[in-house]
């Protein structure tokens, strides 16, 4: 199997995340912060010591405002939910996950209003038409580090300035971007960072986390128990624990902190290198075959391991499919939960295929999917043309 759907998780893992997950559950997995004895205490220091890793990638000074969750999409609901409030105005743009959008949609039952503001037909935000959209009332910017569709990396640095300008909260999903691009909370301004961590930060699944700068209020998202303030009724909202209520995954918390070290050996700079040059290699390749399109800026610097595509005369689902059936090569096809990102770029009726390498794939993976899949578009032109009928040569001589 050739696995390009790294988008969507990250595969294989480094064989430390393996090792760290069978030790946590074979050798002393307790409940953290539940009980005093070494086991307890042991996987508790596990799990603060994957905090302090994730705080250490992306320049967190203080590693208790980073709560774990199960992955991004709660990071995303925590963040919107618990700081919004009715009569608050957010600014968001089109090429948004549904895990920013389907909330949002929710608060405006609730009262909290949100502008979209649109990128253009390559994923690009032009910050001067987020200013426009600012209102009195306007409380939060919240975007993408990069794109899911198209890989896009958005202008956080400059975003965030406009944010801390005009005292608004700057959120960002980091979905598509921790692991790959740099993301430093300080030198972007920003002050809520959603992340997971079976993406870029190469964990296991049913992992995430939630960066809160200190002064910002958040109500939890569910209440229980955290170990603290036992005789209280009311919901503790100290960080990190009141907000991480009930049992956490500490074998998969423990895991995410040795991928974030694998990460950090690796090197963001490094990382990013790599990626770029297979995605350039990857888009190159297949801007010169007939019959393909390709989505998205066509500078790989200026997006993340993303190329995305579409074969004339075929559905995007078929195209898959077929790669996987006949060519054991992972893409992801359809929509990608992002469908106003399909508006934006021109593939809101139609979806396209998605291929992500990741920093594990070779360069002679990129060129199989590459021959892949101009046999393909080689044989639906062919196709296309015995349905048409191709016209006769030499008509009338």
């Amino acid at each position: 199997m050739i696995y390009l759907d790294n988008g969507a998780t990250s595969f294989p893992k480094p064989p430390e995340v393996t090792e760290a997950i069978v030790t946590a559950v074979t050798d002393y997995c307790a409940n953290p912060g539940r009980a005093g004895h070494a086991m307890a205490a042991r996987t508790a220091e596990g799990v603060f010591r994957a905090r302090d890793s994730i705080a250490e990638l992306f320049s967190i000074e203080d590693p208790a405002r980073i709560v774990f969750t199960k992955n991004c999409t709660e990071s995303l609901n925590l963040a919107l939910k618990g700081l919004l409030r009715p009569g608050d105005h957010v600014i968001t743009t089109s090429m948004e996950h549904n895990s920013v959008i389907r909330p949002l949609h929710q608060l405006s039952c609730k009262g909290v209003s949100y502008t979209m503001v649109g990128c253009d037909m390559q994923g690009r935000l032009h910050v001067d038409e987020m200013k426009k959209a600012i209102r009195p009332e306007t409380r939060m910017i919240v975007m993408t580090a990069a794109s899911n569709v198209t890989g896009t990396k958005m202008p956080l640095e400059e975003a965030g300035r406009v944010a801390l300008r005009h005292g608004l909260i700057f959120l960002v999903d980091g979905a598509q971007g921790a692991g790959h691009m740099e993301i430093d909370v300080k030198k972007q301004h920003i002050d809520v960072l959603a992340v997971p961590g079976h993406k870029g930060l190469l964990g296991p699944q049913g992992t995430g986390a939630l960066y809160v700068r200190k002064g910002l209020k958040l109500r939890p998202l569910m209440e229980g128990g955290t170990g603290t303030r036992s005789r209280e009724r009311e919901q503790p909202m100290e960080f990190p624990e009141g907000y991480e209520a009930g049992t956490v995954n500490s074998p998969g918390i423990i895991a995410l902190g040795e991928g974030a070290r694998v990460v950090q050996r690796m090197g963001i700079s490094a990382i990013e290198e790599y990626e770029r040059h297979l995605t350039e290699r990857l888009g190159k390749a297949l801007a010169g075959v007939d019959g393909v399109s390709i989505y998205g800026p066509e500078d790989a610097g200026e997006k993340t391991a993303v190329v995305a595509i579409n074969i004339d005369g075929m559905d995007c689902e078929e195209v898959a499919d077929i790669l996987d059936r006949r060519y054991g090569i992972a893409v992801r096809a359809g929509f990608h939960c992002s469908g106003c990102a399909h508006d934006t770029i021109g593939t809101g009726d139609i979806g396209c295929v998605r291929i992500c390498p990741g920093i594990y794939t070779t360069e002679n993976e990129i060129d199989a999917a590459v021959a892949a899949i101009k046999e393909i578009s080689s044989q639906a032109m062919e196709q296309s043309r015995c349905q048409t009928g191709a016209p006769e040569d030499n008509v009338g001589s």
